[in-house]
């Protein structure tokens, strides 16, 4: 990035910050760039976001608030509009499209989200909706009982995922990602077809991966946790 005042290469700095979100005080790591000849700091759209997600993701951690792709995906099991999902939960459409757009749910509209995702309780929210459509209703409820008829069939699966990641939400060392099983898969074999790397370099290349999209956008690309080990992430 150039500077507006000299037309010259800006320098990149980053720096801890505190920063404010709701009351709430966090550290960030600051991404800017500086014209050295004026000492201007400038920030372009993608270093605003990456410090604006920092800022955010660590409030939603600290008050165990859904993350924006988890509210699409309790939507989507249900295969419900976004207008029906916030008439169930009582919300604003506008204000239901802002969380699921990422916009900061407040703290009762989270913990409401967060029993939606369960479908036994779902389905009394359902219940309790006077206004829906009766088909609406109905073909909710059906959806609901063959989620949970599922459940019973793909204990294993589950009981995989849990194995691999436990029952983790996201924070800080997911990279404010929920562990997904389907997208490591997916990392995996196309770092084993693009390259047949041994053991070692396949988990170093899936951790540079994952580093890397936090690093650029805040947010890790699979969810899943790393530690270090003296032959690296293995």
């Amino acid at each position: 990035m150039n500077s507006p005042f000299t037309g010259k290469e800006m320098t990149i700095v980053k720096e801890w910050r505190t920063m404010s979100f709701r009351k709430d005080k966090f550290e960030v790591l600051f991404h800017s760039y500086k014209c050295e000849d004026t000492g201007e700091q400038f920030e372009d759209e993608a270093f605003a976001q990456l410090n604006f997600n920092q800022l955010i993701n660590q409030y939603r951690v600290k008050y165990s608030i859904p993350f924006s792709e988890q509210i699409i995906a309790i939507r989507e099991k249900y295969n419900l509009s976004a207008a029906k999902m916030s008439e169930i939960l009582g919300f604003g459409i506008n204000g239901y499209r802002q969380y699921e757009g990422g916009e900061v749910p407040n703290q009762s509209n989270a913990k409401l989200i967060q029993l939606a995702e369960d479908p036994h309780e779902f389905k009394k929210l359902v219940n309790y909706c006077t206004t829906l459509d009766q088909k609406v209703r109905d073909k909710t409820c059906r959806i609901i009982d063959n989620l949970l008829e599922e459940q019973k069939k793909n204990k294993f699966e589950k009981q995989l995922e849990e194995y691999f990641f436990g029952a983790c939400l996201p924070n800080a060392l997911t990279g404010y990602r929920t562990p997904d099983l389907r997208k490591f898969s997916e990392m995996v074999v196309f770092f084993a077809e693009k390259l047949q790397p041994w053991k070692t370099k396949l988990n170093k290349l899936l951790f540079y991966a994952d580093f890397m999209m936090h690093k650029q956008t805040g947010f890790s690309m699979s969810g899943i946790q790393y530690r270090a080990l003296p032959m690296g992430p293995v």
